[in-house]
């Protein structure tokens, strides 16, 4: 009801809505819609009230608050609903244990900050409040387990595509999971899914973005960036977790319909900044891997299963997993 509310007051701009207009609007007694306004007041909205014309709002807060981002949200969206914490081990970790209590598809997951947040291969994720977006949304794709690589793909082409379009900044995507700019990371995105062998019963997306962190510990700033560092602009995360999510509603609906991840190829491979470089294949830990589980080639791009396709001595390899190294990015020179 809070994001209906406010979506009703955004879309009177500067102009008042009588109480007795939100309640037919949305079938709720008056009572309703002032407990409803009480709350948002307390979460840092302005909002000014007065008799025989209504509310007005002022101004609104920064954070990342789920009414807030349900309200900017297309109709229809996947997301349907957006759970806000100013702290949390991990958005991943809780969206998990909400799916096991069998929440809906289309929860979010979003955090101010993160005490755990979790990479790929167990790696974690620096997380700062106010700084970063940190979310996971939950899904329940109907489709069988291998498809579910795909949504990494999709969830890479949403968020190159709104960082793009919020902030113009150029981004590229380094596969399998990374947004890079300037050669450095921005993004991480991490997807686990719990199924058997011919059933999904969830996939978590998780999507963590350096987007107004101003530094780096000095043992990251080699390899990691942040949209603020690249355009000297801050960022409304607000409105980039919005182009996020809507993009990838029109991304999911459409992967889902077609069960293929052909259609998104061209676009895919256009910004994948592996393609025809030089790559090294590590099918172990980067920092543990013994020669025989290190391969180097070039990529050619991504096929139909979401797999990169590398030339190692002539052949086509499709890599499935492994740690990719492009030359150029993330600090890989050698």
């Amino acid at each position: 009801m809070k994001a209906k509310i406010l979506r009703a007051l955004k879309e009177t701009k500067e102009e008042f809505i009588s109480g007795a207009r939100l309640c037919e609007q949305f079938g709720v007694s008056r009572q309703a819609v002032w407990k409803n306004i009480s709350a948002l007041k307390e979460a840092g909205y302005e909002i000014e009230s007065v008799s025989n014309k209504g509310y007005r709002l002022v101004s609104s807060p920064k954070r990342l608050y789920g009414p807030e981002i349900e309200c900017r949200l297309s109709e229809g969206n996947i997301c349907k609903k957006v759970l806000g914490f100013d702290e949390i081990d991990s958005t991943n970790t809780k969206a998990k244990q909400l799916a096991e209590f069998g929440e809906e598809e289309g929860t979010l997951i979003i955090a101010e900050r993160q005490t755990a947040g979790k990479g790929r291969r167990g790696r974690s994720w620096s997380s700062e409040k106010g700084d970063g977006i940190y979310m996971s949304l939950l899904l329940r794709p109907k489709a069988i387990p291998p498809k579910a690589s795909g949504l990494t793909i999709l969830a890479s082409l949403a968020v190159a595509g709104a960082i793009k379009k919020i902030s113009s900044l150029p981004v590229e995507i380094k596969w399998p999971n990374d947004i890079v700019a300037g050669g450095k990371k921005i993004c991480g995105i991490l997807t686990e899914m719990s199924s058997e062998e011919s059933y999904i019963h969830y996939v978590v997306i998780g999507i963590g973005i350096n987007v107004n962190t101003e530094t780096f510990p000095e043992e990251l700033e080699y390899r990691a960036s942040s949209i603020y560092l690249e355009t000297g602009e801050k960022t409304d995360r607000l409105s980039l977790v919005a182009e996020i999510l809507n993009s990838f509603d029109t991304y999911y609906k459409r992967f889902m319909k077609e069960q293929s991840l052909v259609p998104f190829l061209e676009e895919y491979n256009a910004v994948l900044v592996n393609r025809e470089k030089e790559v090294k294949i590590y099918y172990g830990m980067v920092e543990t891997a013994k020669p025989e589980e290190i391969e180097s080639g070039i990529a050619k791009g991504v096929d139909g299963d979401g797999s990169l396709v590398v030339l190692v001595d002539g052949k086509e390899k499709h890599i499935v997993s492994g740690e990719v190294s492009v030359r150029g990015v993330m600090d890989y020179t050698d």
